[in-house]
């Protein structure tokens, strides 16, 4: 049995605003009062214990010799935190970070009242991803899903290699399921412009979670590439237009 989830905190905006949770890590956590401010939503971070086997949707081999195997255990963390918190319909979003990406695109599929996900350069490269999507995706009408990437990420060999490629497909699954999708492609490599990338992602849920049900989706510009010169010269994500950053 996997570590489960910790205790839930994070930023209150009022009993009555909409809520994104975020998966992270009980020991490498994300930088999240950085990246939620000006946020209007309350931003409720779920700790989870277990990195791999926690938010992983079934077993899968390690990715390297001598490493642990994932777990597979998402249907019980996600029934852990529905349970928890009590999900309510039109209000609610989950984001998340790397496997937190994934789990937050699988809870996004399995659980239709979560209005929005925030996949970030997640692990959509996961054996047998793609193609449980394409087989379970729902009918994602009136819904959101945010996914950004870094342009370094498919740098780091295989199955990093094809995340792009990967995010594409996801991408097009839920439009094709009539989702709306962006796509965001900023710099750096996986670990590199965190905060950047997740306040980007809750920005874009924010503004999802608030806006009127005729108002248009969130507007996602990317840096050219010639702002890419070297890692020192990359100061940002994406900027969300229409939500509070």
């Amino acid at each position: 049995m996997g570590d489960g989830l910790g205790a839930m905190s994070g930023k209150s905006a009022g009993s009555g605003a909409p809520v994104i949770y975020v998966i992270d890590s009980v020991t490498h956590p994300l930088p999240l009062a950085e990246a939620a401010a000006g946020i209007t939503s309350n931003v409720v971070r779920v700790p989870v214990g277990s990195w791999g086997d926690d938010l992983t949707p079934w077993p899968a081999p390690a990715l390297r010799p001598g490493e642990k195997d994932f777990g597979g255990r998402a249907d019980e963390t996600l029934a852990r935190l529905v349970g928890e918190v009590g999900l309510r319909d039109g209000s609610c979003a989950v984001c998340g970070y790397s496997l937190g990406g994934l789990f937050a695109l699988y809870a996004f599929a399995r659980e239709p009242r979560l209005t929005a996900c925030a996949c970030l350069s997640g692990s959509v490269w996961y054996e047998g991803w793609i193609d449980w999507l394409r087989a379970n995706a729902p009918d994602c009408s009136g819904r959101y899903a945010f996914f950004s990437v870094g342009k370094k990420e498919k740098r780091a060999g295989l199955p990093f290699r094809h995340v792009e490629e990967d995010l594409a497909a996801c991408a097009s699954i839920l439009r094709e399921r009539g989702c709306e999708v962006d796509v965001a492609l900023g710099p750096g490599s996986h670990m590199q412009h965190v905060a950047e990338r997740l306040a980007a992602g809750l920005a874009a849920l924010d503004a999802v979670l608030r806006r009127g049900p005729s108002a248009p989706s969130p507007c996602v510009s990317q840096r050219d590439d010639d702002e890419e010169q070297s890692d020192d010269k990359e100061h940002g994500e994406v900027q969300v237009h229409g939500a509070s950053t």
